[in-house]
């Protein structure tokens, strides 16, 4: 992400619902929160897929520091699904249904 081999709209994207995963956390009795940083994980899901296979650099393009750059945002989409089921089993904690 940081090595600007993936536009600034991955990293904007992804901060974002960091920020608003924050938000859910400190306000322990918001649904909304909950609800709208499951939201922004699923749809991150997506946008992250379309830009790591859009912005993938050619094999010949391909050091050390921008495979470890891909390597992490690779890791990280494939951590989503798990933060998504436990953003979901907290969201039916708060009374989601």
């Amino acid at each position: 992400c940081m090595n600007h081999i993936l536009p600034a709209s991955y990293a904007w994207g992804n901060f974002s619902v960091l920020a608003v995963g924050i938000w859910a956390i400190v306000q322990r009795d918001s649904l909304d929160a909950i609800a709208m940083f499951l939201t922004g994980l699923l749809l991150t899901v997506l946008t992250d897929i379309i830009h790591i296979s859009v912005f993938y650099p050619a094999h010949d393009r391909l050091g050390d520091t921008t495979r470890f750059s891909v390597g992490m945002a690779i890791f990280s989409l494939l951590l989503k699904p798990l933060a998504c089921y436990l953003v979901y089993r907290m969201y039916r904690e708060r009374g989601g249904e």
